[in-house]
């Protein structure tokens, strides 16, 4: 729960909230008025296979190693604790994956736990506080677990102070409590501004650092050097026609193997590479922050292969979208219906087409077809045996007949099921009630108001569903998806690349059109730039340039904010054209614009 929004158990009375738990752990009907998102936390914790009765752990988990996270949080949970109040409270450290780094205090029940994520422990504000990026509450009930019925707990994301990326949360566990607001929120967020402020402070050192061992490396326009931590990457002119993906994943490895151990020398390129990289460590105060390379061109190096890039849809190491993507590819193995539920722009139709393989596809798209007329008249089975084929797709599909004794020869991508018309939903209601292992694939993006025909049919689809995360989830990916959306560049031509602050921006910007989006910007910028080098933040659209603002604003300005940044995309842009939709003077949405940047 956020903090402008209730939380479900301060508009549902607690008792009421309890018993529907009993009743939906028993597997009886809920009674009217529980929060719907209070039982879909539910669901996906009976989805992940978490048993309500998990019991606490005897002993508490060895803690993952030092992390910059942790670093520069130990001095502020030094200074901090001592006001929690001896088993009061608990106070818990997570990073970004949901793991715990540190813990402090008692709370019956709470303590323990190796990670906070829903896949291990079931709803948690830990978990809501990472998906929403902002302030959450979970009280008492509206936890899956037994043994934190009695619990409150607020949690706070901790954001990159450069990239806005969560690096991870801040949790405050204590007796229920009637909340919200909980009685140590504002303690909570004091906290994360702490850590956030040590975490710029040591960020800012490190970049100078880096920025210093790069100008010294760099003697002249023409060496071709790049200095690299695992998070900012600094590259010459030379260096960009030097790098191929190949060669610059080697020095992503290398630095980050840095911090462990001596890689001062030559690096172990791969074959074809077509230079040498000579790798010099980057030390602050002693410790290994990443690395210089400078790269030496050989003589007459033979051509690179093109390596295949991997699809659009596939791209990304987050663990989110990998968690999703396996997800899918499990499902699908199997002869049955599958639901791919997402924001719009999230690639739910492209990963549908991954999941099919080589397979014949029928394809459907309700936008255009509501009532689905014209695709289940192509799309009929064939229910005689002698029409059945052995299914030998890589994607998995099974080739065993159904317990009905058909298969359709084709499969069915049924794309916008929220813009289904109602004889539609009845057919495919029928379809699947007479032959549950239809082979067909939804996609799904939510939104509209579902009528009771096709929340049916949503309910029939949801044991085998995968939602897939939006852009904003998995801002790490975009490095990744850059390369896969860049147009391949005219013979001649470098390909393009991006300077630090651009990435940054890139990062930060909640992409409300997910990887669609993201893939215009790139190609309108691969198309139309009329200057060389790598993409500047001045580059940017208006509304990715300005970035998330600079200091905590009032929900009112929120608002505004988001109003404004809103129509700078719509219109291009374009200031004046973006102050004339707004109804104010290209003065004041300047004023404004500066304001937030404060």
């Amino acid at each position: 729960m956020t903090t402008t929004d209730a939380s479900p158990a301060a508009t549902t009375a607690r008792p009421s909230l309890r018993i529907a738990r009993e009743r939906f752990l028993s597997g009886r009907p809920l009674p009217r008025g529980v929060p719907e998102e209070v039982v879909a936390a539910w669901r996906r914790a009976r989805f992940f296979g978490v048993p309500h009765d998990l019991e606490e752990p005897a002993a508490r988990p060895p803690l993952p190693g030092e992390s910059a996270l942790l670093g520069a949080a130990r001095p502020v949970f030094d200074r901090i604790v001592p006001a929690l109040g001896a088993g009061r409270a608990l106070i818990v450290l997570t990073d970004e994956r949901l793991r715990v780094l540190w813990t402090a205090g008692n709370v019956p029940g709470f303590g323990g736990c190796a990670g906070l994520s829903e896949q291990e422990v079931g709803h948690n504000s830990a978990a809501l506080a990472l998906r929403t990026r902002s302030r959450a509450e979970v009280h008492g009930p509206e936890h899956f677990l037994d043994r934190w019925q009695d619990v409150s707990a607020v949690s706070v994301p901790v954001l990159g102070p450069e990239s806005g990326q969560v690096l991870g949360t801040v949790t405050v566990a204590s007796r229920l409590c009637p909340g919200p607001p909980h009685p140590q929120a504002a303690f909570a967020e004091a906290t994360v501004a702490a850590v956030e402020t040590e975490l710029r402070a040591r960020a800012g050192r490190g970049e100078r650092a880096l920025l210093d061992a790069y100008v010294r490396a760099a003697r002249g326009p023409d060496r071709a050097v790049a200095a690299l931590d695992g998070r900012n990457r600094l590259v010459s002119c030379a260096a960009q026609r030097l790098l191929t993906p190949e060669v610059l994943g080697v020095l992503e490895r290398t630095a980050a193997d840095a911090r462990h151990r001596d890689v001062t020398g030559v690096a172990r390129l791969p074959e074809g590479a077509g230079c040498t990289a000579g790798v010099t460590p980057v030390r602050l105060d002693g410790t290994t922050i990443g690395i210089v390379a400078v790269l030496d061109p050989l003589d007459d190096p033979p051509p690179p292969a093109p390596a295949p890039s991997p699809p659009v849809t596939l791209t990304g190491s987050s663990l989110p979208w990998r968690h999703a993507v396996g997800r899918a590819v499990e499902l699908v193995r199997s002869a049955e219906p599958l639901l791919l539920i997402g924001e719009r722009g999230t690639g739910k139709a492209t990963l549908a087409r991954e999941l099919f393989g080589p397979d014949p596809v029928q394809e459907a798209d309700a936008a255009r077809d509501a009532g689905l007329d014209r695709a289940l008249s192509a799309w009929q089975p064939d229910r005689s045996p002698s029409g059945w084929q052995p299914d030998r797709s890589p994607s998995g599909w099974q080739s065993d007949r159904s317990a009905s004794g058909w298969q359709p020869d084709r499969l069915l991508l049924l794309r916008h099921a929220e813009r289904l018309a109602q004889p539609g939903v009845a057919a495919l209601n029928s379809q699947l009630d007479q032959h549950p292992n239809t082979r067909l694939l939804v996609t799904y993006t939510p939104g509209a108001p579902v009528g009771p025909c096709l929340q049916r049919l949503l309910d029939k689809l949801s044991a085998r569903s995968v939602t897939l995360p939006p852009l904003r989830e998995r801002a790490e990916d975009i490095r990744e998806l850059l390369p896969a959306l860049t147009p391949n560049p005219a013979p001649g031509q470098p390909p393009l690349t991006w300077t630090l602050d651009a990435l940054r921006a890139l990062e930060a910007y909640p992409w409300p059109g997910n990887i669609t989006e993201l893939a215009h910007v790139v190609r309108a910028l691969a198309e139309h730039r009329r200057v060389s080098g790598p993409v500047r933040r001045a580059e940017l659209p208006d509304a990715v340039r300005e970035g998330p603002a600079a200091r905590p604003l009032s929900p009112m300005e929120q608002a505004e904010r988001a109003a404004i940044l809103e129509a700078l995309r719509r219109h291009g842009g374009n200031k004046a054209r973006t102050a004339a939709a707004l109804g104010i003077g290209r003065a004041t949405l300047y004023r404004k614009l500066r304001e937030y940047r404060r």
